[in-house]
């Protein structure tokens, strides 16, 4: 199973995501819950790495493990807005996965299981 881990802070954004283990829904190179994590966790890193005035620090170690941190460098409005948005897209994004395929995959925001029911349904 995925096991992601999230971190926000009182105004939503986006402190750090914590990503290990495997979906193991299919074989490697076939599982699509794999790849959906992956390349959320990525393109938030490429998109958040792009950005002035952010700052990452960024761990894969080995495959099945993921960890991203993030901070503002320079605190405005406009780099708190694009925060957030992006961690907004990257969470509701992985709490879609998770609700979609609850035996492979898990996430945690703030201590707090995401439930397996998708907003509004």
């Amino acid at each position: 199973m995925i096991k992601i881990k999230a971190c926000v802070d009182v105004d939503g954004m986006l402190k750090s995501c914590n990503v290990t283990g495997h979906a193991n829904a299919a074989c490697i190179g076939k599982d699509i819950v794999c790849a959906a994590v992956s390349v959320l966790v990525r393109s938030a890193e490429l998109t958040l790495r792009g950005k002035e005035g952010i700052h990452l620090q960024v761990s894969a170690a080995r495959r099945g493990e993921f960890f991203l941190e993030v901070s503002l460098a320079k605190e405005n409005a406009e780099n708190s807005f694009f925060l957030k948005a992006v961690g907004d897209f990257l969470l509701n994004g992985l709490a879609s996965v998770a609700q979609e395929f609850p035996k492979n995959c898990s996430l945690i925001v703030n201590d707090i299981l995401v439930e397996n029911n998708l907003e509004g349904e």
